[in-house]
């Protein structure tokens, strides 16, 4: 196993998919961590683009990227894509060398992590399934919370590195700890957000002003990431701000199967889930996840 300590240079990374999230995580990785970082992307040019940027190098295929890697990063869109850059063909899995750590970023289900750990380990490497909340903001800051599933050797030795982007990383348990983990965040997301949009609804349906009800009432019980940062655009109907629902839809569809096949039961869970499919009958695919509150207005217009 590899020990940072033991290095007297610094660390050979990639990163394997950049989008709004990757593409600042790997830029930490580059400035802030100083390490020697190549990139990969579907599309070559979005990574030139990123190399351009930050001082690195791109690769034409996960594969080239990890070769002589010690930490192999990756954000991709879900369990098949994940699948794709790893064990498919070009994959990166056949590029790791023994000993290198590869720690999956995406948010996807806790089988496929179980199933790469395993994978992993038949090579020599180490998986580490490593969802991130904290959206485009916190990946531009680099303050995001990375919530790791796997061995600990492994995550201790990763830490340092994962650090370069977040403002906290933690061991939640053995493989697929991790994804649980991030569940468990999407699920309080989904309540919070459809209570915040009830509220603010409620609010202009009574004809108060909401900015003094939001004055009022964030500094108690009532208080949230969500009411800190986005009641002022669901109060004007603007949703151009970070996750998308189409995203947010993915996430909530692993929660409920994972529920599914655990007997855990999350009624509004399913309810809100439903709620963001409605807004995506409106046209909202690509809105933010506020936009719930898209949903009650429009009822108004019908």
């Amino acid at each position: 196993m590899l020990l940072l300590g033991d290095r007297t240079s610094m660390a050979k990374v990639a990163f394997i998919g950049l989008g709004v999230m990757g593409y600042p995580m790997a830029g930490h990785l580059k400035t802030k961590g100083g390490h020697d970082v190549t990139v990969y992307n579907r599309t070559t040019a979005k990574a030139q683009k990123w190399a351009e940027e930050f001082g690195g190098s791109f690769a034409q295929t996960p594969k080239e990227a990890a070769e002589g890697c010690d930490f192999v990063f990756c954000c991709v869109g879900n369990d098949n894509d994940l699948r794709s850059v790893t064990t498919g063909p070009d994959g990166a899995f056949h590029g790791l060398k023994q000993g290198a750590i590869f720690i999956d970023n995406t948010t996807a289900s806790a089988e496929v992590a179980r199933e790469l750990y395993a994978a992993a380990r038949e090579k020599g490497c180490s998986f580490i399934d490593a969802p991130v909340s904290g959206g485009q903001a916190g990946a531009e800051n680099g303050v995001l919370t990375v919530m790791c599933g796997g061995d600990k050797e492994a995550f201790d030795t990763a830490k340092p590195v994962i650090d370069s982007f977040a403002k906290f990383s933690g061991l939640m348990g053995e493989s697929g700890a991790g994804q649980l983990t991030k569940m468990c965040n999407q699920i309080c997301i989904a309540g919070l957000v459809q209570g915040l949009s009830e509220a603010i609804h409620f609010a202009k349906k009574a004809d108060l002003d909401v900015p003094a009800v939001i004055s009022a009432i964030r500094g108690g019980a009532a208080q949230s990431w969500q009411m800190e940062n986005r009641w002022e655009t669901m109060a004007k109907g603007e949703f151009g701000f970070g996750f998308a629902v189409d995203w947010m839809r993915k996430d909530l569809g692993i929660c409920l199967k994972t529920a599914n096949d655990t007997g855990a039961r999350l009624p509004v869970t399913a309810l809100v889930d439903q709620f963001y499919a409605e807004v995506q009958a409106m046209g909202g695919n690509r809105w933010d996840t506020s936009s719930l509150i898209a949903r009650l207005d429009n009822a108004d217009k019908k």
